[in-house]
């Protein structure tokens, strides 16, 4: 079994970072720069940074918040929010991003995942997807979950891994926030059609949540906010506990 990796997620707005529930009733977390800080002395294998309001409010990504951050890391680091061309991408690499991260705008012009990847390498490239399951159909949305679609989530990934992508993030957002555990059955079945790594992420409540989700929903890795921003969850006991579960880490 590869490494599995422990993801904390900045959902930034207004330059803040914050946490609400199934994608509403948002609210303050914490200086992003000082919490990414901590995150990479404290054992995350990764961060990941989600601009949650670029794309509704059509504007960039912002920059120089990325670049503060980056200056403070030494973990990867993805990046993603209102990406939608190649110059999107290569600022926020010059700005310090090892990935980034495509949604609406792959949604609304698949094409861009085959242009980015032949660019910039498919390591590069997550595309992220937030889903809810609608009359037992798990469907995709748009623009922070504010969107819904008549796209289905698993011919969705599908076609996304065939386009280049290198990652998949999936967020349940009937799960987000709600500390009840990961969408483990649609992650499971993700990752046994697909062959590139799929991130679970929307539900993570304690660690045993954690345990599940990488034996039950096969993920690779196991995205959290929450409970990491609010102390609930240390990163290197939850990564202790994994491996009494013979579920490899990085320590």
């Amino acid at each position: 079994m590869l490494t599995k990796r422990i993801i904390p997620c900045l959902d930034i707005k207004n330059g803040r970072t914050v946490k609400g529930i199934n994608f509403e009733s948002l609210r303050d977390a914490g200086d992003p720069v000082e919490l990414a800080e901590y995150y990479s002395e404290s054992g995350a294998d990764e961060l990941v940074f989600l601009d949650i309001t670029a794309t509704e409010e059509r504007r960039d990504t912002l920059v120089e918040l990325v670049k503060s951050i980056a200056e403070k890391i030494n973990i990867p680091f993805t990046v993603g929010g209102g990406i939608s061309k190649i110059s999107d991408v290569e600022r926020l690499l010059r700005t310090g991003a090892d990935k980034i991260s495509v949604n609406s705008a792959a949604v609304k012009d698949p094409d861009l995942i085959n242009r980015l990847s032949a660019k910039f390498g498919s390591q590069c490239i997550v595309v992220a997807i937030d889903a809810k399951k609608t009359e037992g159909i798990w469907k995709i949305h748009l623009a922070g979950g504010k969107i819904p679609t008549e796209i289905e989530l698993f011919s969705w990934a599908r076609e996304v891994e065939e386009r280049g992508a290198g990652e998949i993030l999936f967020t349940s957002m009937d799960h987000d926030g709600t500390k009840n555990g990961f969408a483990n059955e649609a992650l499971a079945k993700m990752s046994e059609m697909l062959t590139i790594p799929v991130i679970a992420s929307g539900g993570a409540g304690n660690v045993s949540h954690f345990t599940d989700t990488f034996l039950k929903g096969k993920a690779d890795a196991a995205l959290a906010a929450s409970v990491f921003h609010y102390g609930e969850i240390d990163i290197i006991d939850l990564k202790k506990e994994l491996l009494k579960n013979n579920i490899p880490v990085r320590i």
